[in-house]
């Protein structure tokens, strides 16, 4: 049973009513982030209810050694954690002595959280009787700054509605914070200074081992009914806490209200012994915006990104609001702004995954970034990759490669491998290739190769060497096959020849080759530094090709079809509608040593090789193998639906596209693995916004120029997308009767539709 508490809005996530047994969900659910830190949406008052405190900050991690029953040789040293950060949200608030604690009320009534997508808030409210009898009402708002990224601000507000009421508040900042998921209860931070003077407090705070200097600090400001007024505070000041009390009394029906300013300052970005001052400056300059100023700046900041990554939807309000959530997760997440950073899969509403990246990034996210926004945010992402070039050449070496070969890992904070599982870490490779696309695909539809002389190639020939290595000439099959793998297909481990794994491989080969080429005719001044840094040779080239032209990929002439692996034939072929409905999920249902041994498939495994590499393929092809493999798929990662609501759309299985992509966009709104209260799926979410645009709009970049087959669900009314194609905007609108195209820009833009060609004139009013 998927839940279903949350009200369907085209704009706002809304819960009403207070259900202690949602707090975590929620939590997850409402987090806001501004792409340089971010925060699970707990309460600002004290809760001792179940919960799952969170706050965490782009690119502060910890290593966290790694636990296993016992060592082998290559093994990763440590999982990276996105570290729970030093909390600055808090407010204890008091009314005549009695403690405020949801947990505790009496009676707790009209309760309503609101994340306001189109504006970047959240807000909570409602009434409540205390344990002295005392009834008052509460209204807060909170958000991110993305003009001040360092600032947060948070208004609360308290009404006594049975009697005048002594009400105290207060703000405090806590550096006593310890992550849910450590491995051996390690201490992250260690408390460096605390200093308060006059509003403002400030904590600096390190982390251990990684040397990460923090600043975490606050400021507030005292109204009653709207009027500024001011309160000497009583300060507390311990190990790692310092907090001011403010006490006023208030009488019945008089609005009690504290403005709070807190956020961080970080050594990565200011010189750490003047994180305090840094500090300061920030702090001053967001109470000369005031709340209200900086919420009109937010309001500003989210209005000008909706204005070209919105996709409307008219007739589905569950299905609009999916998207909606999506798209403004991926946005608080990453913003583009630091090529240092990346996209964790839980961004930043949870520990799950350590907070790090994956190949997520490149299969799914950066078609999103792309179309959404300046092609140097995509530029940023790919550069990333380039920055940890050497240390993928590290983990190589590590695995016993040589010669400049590359791995990248599949799970990094800075460019190490550091995942915890031996089959994924050394057997799911096929993330190389992911790497290897993105640069493909980053060329394909921005238009600009100077990415890859300056950069790209020396990643692109790492790779390459990697995969000449790892491959193995068999005598038997007289072609060069890839032993001991997992394909995307995590529900496999230790198999052969992974199609997918092979394809992708040869692929990336050919690749490197051909580019090769084109920079040593358009670019040799590059080709030539390239050259003497990497010392490749004409005949290291001639090996590479013949692993590539020589690649194996299992086949069975039976069914027409490329195998998933050599030894899928010999499975026990029953399809998902035929398994008992008991046994689902199978990965909380079944052992693992029963889950390796069936047919059933995670996410899509050849058919992410058909979703990469379509245009190599026939539509009757991928026809053939969606129907093969689809139903043996049960759809147990994240990732896995948008990819084949894609394809079902490409094959004009409208109603099959449409389910999949509610799925895929209300993966957590209704909670379909029950494991929201972890976080979020935030790299899956790219593969919904994926699922209309390349989906049911059907774009493509084909011959250099963009195509469209639009397609709508008879759900729908109509559906518009906006994607930057080379810097001029193109605006898609389909309804069942029509097929639009706007072109903002400078220049005329031919299109295909439907495999016409259309040209666009600027319509720039």
């Amino acid at each position: 049973m998927n839940q279903d508490y949350i009200i369907a809005n085209a704009w706002s996530i809304i819960e009403e009513g207070f259900n202690e047994d949602r707090v975590k969900s929620s939590e997850s659910l409402f987090s806001i982030g501004n792409g340089a830190m971010g925060q699970r949406a707990n309460f600002e008052e004290q809760y001792s209810g179940a919960t799952f405190q969170g706050s965490y900050i782009a690119g502060v991690y910890y290593p966290d050694k790694t636990r296993v029953g016992w060592w082998k040789n290559g093994y990763p040293e440590y999982f990276a954690k996105v570290l729970n950060a030093p909390n600055w949200i808090g407010i204890n608030v008091q009314i005549n002595g009695e403690e405020l604690d949801l947990h505790k009320c009496k009676k707790v009534e009209d309760f309503k959280r609101e994340l306001n997508m189109k504006e970047g808030w959240l807000s909570r409210s409602f009434k409540a009787t205390l344990q002295n009898d005392i009834e008052i009402e509460v209204n807060t708002k909170r958000f991110l700054s993305l003009e001040l990224d360092e600032v947060g601000a948070i208004e609360y507000s308290i009404k006594p509605t049975n009697g005048s009421a002594k009400i105290n508040f207060q703000p405090y900042l806590d550096a006593g914070i310890t992550n849910e998921d450590s491995n051996w209860d390690d201490k992250f931070w260690k408390v460096m200074n605390i200093e308060h003077n006059q509003n403002q407090a400030f904590i600096e705070t390190k982390t251990m081992k990684t040397n990460f200097h923090v600043c975490t600090f606050m400021q507030s400001q005292l109204f009653v009914s709207g009027q500024s007024v001011s309160v000497e505070p009583d300060i507390i000041n311990k190990d790692n806490f310092v907090s001011f009390t403010y006490e006023k009394d208030i009488n019945n029906g008089e609005m009690f209200t504290i403005h709070k300013f807190a956020g961080y300052t970080v050594d990565r970005n200011h010189d750490r012994n003047e994180l305090i001052s840094s500090a300061k400056r920030t702090l001053n300059t967001a109470m000369t915006y005031a709340f209200k100023g900086l919420l009109d700046s937010q309001k500003h900041a989210w209005s000008t990104i909706w204005s070209m990554s919105d996709i409307t939807i008219e007739g589905d309000l569950k299905a609009q609001q999916g998207i909606r959530f999506n798209i403004f997760q991926l946005n608080q997440t990453y913003l583009g702004k630091d090529s240092r950073l990346n996209i964790g899969p839980k961004g930043f509403t949870g520990e799950k995954y350590g907070g790090s990246t994956y190949w997520d990034t490149e299969a799914y996210c950066i078609p999103f970034y792309m179309a959404t926004k300046d092609q140097i945010v995509a530029r940023n992402l790919l550069e990333y990759r380039y920055n940890h070039l050497d240390k993928a050449i590290e983990n190589a070496q590590k695995l016993g490669f040589s010669n400049g070969a590359a791995l990248y890992p599949m799970v990094t904070m800075n460019g190490e491998e550091c995942h915890n599982e031996w089959e994924i870490t050394f057997e799911e490779i096929h993330r190389n290739g992911a790497i290897a696309f993105a640069i493909f695909n980053y060329h394909r539809y921005t238009g600009d190769f100077s990415y890859i002389p300056e950069k790209g190639l020396e990643v692109l020939i790492g790779i390459a060497r990697f995969w000449h290595q790892r491959s193995t000439f068999s005598e038997d099959k007289n072609s060069y096959v890839i032993l001991g793998v997992t394909g995307p297909n995590e529900y496999e481990n230790n198999i052969n020849n992974n199609w997918y794994t092979n394809y992708i491989a040869k692929w990336c080969i050919d690749y490197a080759l051909e580019t090769l080429e084109k920079v040593k005719e358009e670019y040799n001044t590059d080709y030539s530094r390239i050259i003497a840094k990497t010392k490749l040779t004409e005949s290291e080239l001639h090996s590479w090709k013949k692993v590539a032209d020589n690649m194996y990929f299992p086949y069975s002439k039976k069914r027409n079809v490329y195998l998933q692996q050599d030894g899928f034939l010999d499975k026990e072929l029953i399809t998902v509608a035929n398994l008992d409905k008991t046994q689902r999920p199978i990965n909380q249902k079944w052992s693992w040593d029963r889950i390796l041994r069936s047919p059933y498939i995670k996410q899509a495994d050849t058919l992410q090789g058909f979703y990469f590499f379509e245009d190599q393929f026939s539509t009757e092809e991928l026809e053939r193998h969606f129907d093969f493999y689809e139903p043996f798929t049960v759809h147990e990662s994240s990732l896995s639906p948008c990819v084949h609501s894609i394809q079902a759309a490409k094959l004009n299985r409208m109603e099959q596209a449409y389910t999949f992509y509610l799925r895929t966009s209300r993966l957590d709104l209704d909670d379909y693995n029950h494991e929201v209260e972890e976080g979020l799926h935030i790299t899956s979410m790219a593969g919904t916004w994926m699922s209309i645009v390349e989906g049911f709009g059907g774009m493509r970049v084909k011959d250099d120029m963009l195509s469209f087959e639009p397609k709508i669900p008879e759900q729908w009314t109509s559906y518009s997308f906006k994607v930057n194609f080379r810097n001029q905007i193109l605006k898609v609108k389909v309804s069942s009767t029509k097929k639009d195209f706007e072109l903002h820009g400078n220049n005329q833009l031919t299109i295909m539709v439907d495999g016409e060609e259309l040209i666009l004139k600027p319509n720039n009013n």
